[in-house]
This record gives structure tokens, sequence and C-alpha cells, in this order.
């Protein structure tokens, strides 16, 4: 017969998996499992196998490991998993693809009825239409103040109703209704809470975003500060071809409002003496773009009309004969 181990040794066993399995793995995704079933946690755990691996224990226990290690090791930035470690939270350790690894533990969600006294983590909105149930069964609907309607011998749902706000804990006569109606409103699953990377710790929303996202917030990072050097007169290099522009329109103006001129401001001068010739350089523009087209492509016609050149073999003797 086996001999069970106590739990000093237990503790023992457990702190040197935790330590070897940080030891091993940079990656880290903390998830709060409440609940989750131990026959959905096992699901869980063969569905990740291969690349990764899900801890679970006591929140004091794994501080304490976490400490030790860090202490062993030297390496501080383990300590900045603890505080992370509140409430009833596991470990998903990996070195796959972060995203990759968060969509597929997304995908071990269970339906759960509503039971009494549960804080409903969603809206329960009861559709409408018939319930299957007979007109004895009014007095749950009565209750509820939700309207119905006796159609062919069973109750009808007359309009939807909201039933259970989110953040409200399930009633008695919300969770028998429920229940009586075949409806399982809620549904449960490791939830990835924050994302622990190489000593950084970000929230999971990081890993939505795409490259496209990127280029969005790193393009408004540089319109605030091409923004704010201009307020200043601070020259940056996103500034700069700003203020040459704004320094060109300010030396234009006092070209134009003195006799003062200089050779980019020359044809602006000759525009607003003569505004005629600025009207017929627009007009110009298009003819000269639309028949640039044209002319390219009577020179390829020439091209393809001129007579090849007769060699001596196409003539019918050589030379050299």
């Amino acid at each position: 017969m086996a001999v069970k181990p106590t739990k000093a040794e237990k503790k023992i066993a457990y702190d040197a998996k935790l330590c070897q399995l940080l030891e091993e793995y940079t990656q880290i995704l903390v998830v709060a499992a409440d609940n989750v079933g131990s026959n959905q946690l096992q699901n869980i755990r063969k569905g990740l196998r291969g690349d990764s691996v899900v801890l679970m224990g006591k929140n004091t226990m794994m501080k304490r490991s976490v400490r030790i290690h860090a202490e062993n090791t030297g390496n501080q930035v383990f300590l900045n998993l603890i505080p992370l470690l509140v409430g009833n939270v596991g470990l998903i350790f990996t070195k796959g693809d972060l995203k990759e690894v968060s969509e597929e533990v997304a995908k071990y969600k269970v339906g759960a009825p509503a039971r009494v006294g549960l804080v409903a983590p969603i809206d329960v909105v009861v559709p409408p239409g018939n319930t299957g149930l007979d007109p004895s069964q009014t007095s749950f609907f009565q209750v509820l103040n939700i309207p119905t309607k006796i159609n062919k011998g069973t109750v009808e749902i007359i309009t939807p109703v909201e039933l259970i706000k989110k953040g409200e804990k399930v009633g008695s006569s919300e969770a028998a209704l429920l229940a009586k109606l075949g409806i399982r409103p809620f549904s449960y699953g490791l939830v990835v809470l924050s994302v622990y990377d190489n000593g950084s710790v970000f929230s999971p929303e990081v890993l939505d975003l795409t490259e496209d996202d990127l280029i969005e917030k790193f393009a408004a990072g540089v319109s605030m500060m091409t923004s704010l050097s201009l307020a200043i007169s601070y020259p940056t290099l996103a500034a700069a071809p700003h203020m040459f522009i704004n320094a060109y329109k300010n030396v234009l103006s006092v070209a134009v409002a003195t006799e003062y001129t200089f050779p980019q401001a020359e044809k602006t001068k000759e525009y607003l003496k003569d505004p005629s010739k600025f009207a017929v350089a627009i007009a110009a523009a298009p003819a000269a773009d639309s028949g640039a087209a044209p002319a390219a492509a009577a020179k390829e016609e020439e091209k393809k009309e001129e007579p090849a050149e007769e060699s001596d073999d196409d003539m019918g003797f050589s030379l050299f004969d």
C-alpha cells in the first residue's frame, strides 16, 4: 500500500514544481478560476498540453514559492507576480504565442444554471415566445411581473423581459423560472486577468492589438508631439517641415506687402498683379496631363510602323559570296 505524503512533503513538492516552472518559462497568464469545475479544468489542461502548463494552488503557497525563488536566483522580476495573486486565481506557464493560448483558454467555457445567491456576471433577458408551460405555472410570471398570455393551452411571454441585471444576486423566483424554461444564462471558464512576459506585466487587452492599431497610436503620438513643438516653438524632426512652411509663409507675406522680393515669391507676386495668369496656369495643367498620354501612344505606334532593316540573308545573297 502506497504511503500518502504528508502536508509538509506536499508543500515541498509544490514549491519545487513552481520554482522549476518559473525557471523554465518566461511567459505566464494569470487567470481567474471562479466557478470552474475539476472536469472543466482537466479539459483545459488537455487542450493546452504540449507548450503550456496549468498550475493551481493556494495564493499563500504561490507567493511564498515566488519569493523563495526570487531570493535564490537573485532575479527580483519574479516579485512582479505577487500583487497579481489575489482571489481564486491560477497560473498558465507557456512557451507558445500568448494570444493563441489566451484564445484557446477562452474556448473551454461551459453553460451554467442561475443558482440562488449567485452574483450575475451578465444581464439575463428572457426572450418572448411560447414557454411550453401549462397555465397553472403563471404564478411564477406574475411574481416577476412578466406579461404573458395563454396561447393554445400554454403560457406565452409577450415581450422580452430583463430578469436579472449584471451585478445583482439571483433570487429564488428568478432561479426557479429559468430552470423551468431550461435557460442556462451563465457561462464559466478561465478568464485571463494579467499577462507576465519576462518581468513585464500588462493587461490582456494588449494581446488584441494589431499592427494597424499600433500604427494608429504611433501616428497619434507623433501628431501630439508635433502640435506641442509648434506651440512652444521647439524644433523637432516631426515639427521641422511645418516650421519651414510657416516661415516661408511669413517671408512671402512680407514680400507681398513690400517691394522686397526673392525668386520663390516672384511668381506669386505676378499672380497677384494679374490674376488672369493664375487662371491660365490652372487651365494649362490638366491639358498638359491629358496630352501627355496620347503623345506617348503616338510614339509607340511610330516605332511599330518603322520597317525593320533588311539583312544580307533576307536580300538573297551574301557579301562574302
